[in-house]
């Protein structure tokens, strides 16, 4: 993962992820307790934030579980995380 991260005051966010050994941009829309993924303009997903604060995927292309658990720690933590190694396969 990169450092790169935004977040706007409409629930908006932006970040890179890596996916398909690929680093990508990731567009995220928050509303409410549902994410709506847009990843590199042709993966669209939906996830689901459950009460017990994990995520599941709704809607769209099966992602890797690390996916789904790195775009909600972008989300809830707001980008301030360990950039560590990232996730993806």
């Amino acid at each position: 993962m990169t450092d790169s991260f935004k977040n706007t005051t409409d629930g908006k966010y932006e970040f890179t992820i890596n996916y398909s050994e690929r680093e990508l941009t990731c567009h995220v829309e928050r509303e409410g307790d549902i994410l709506h993924l847009r990843i590199d303009n042709n993966i669209n997903a939906d996830l689901e934030l459950r009460p017990d604060g994990t995520a599941v995927q709704t809607s769209g292309p099966e992602l890797p579980e690390s996916s789904i658990d790195y775009v909600r720690r972008m989300v809830l933590d707001e980008g301030n995380m360990d950039k560590g190694p990232g996730s993806g396969i």
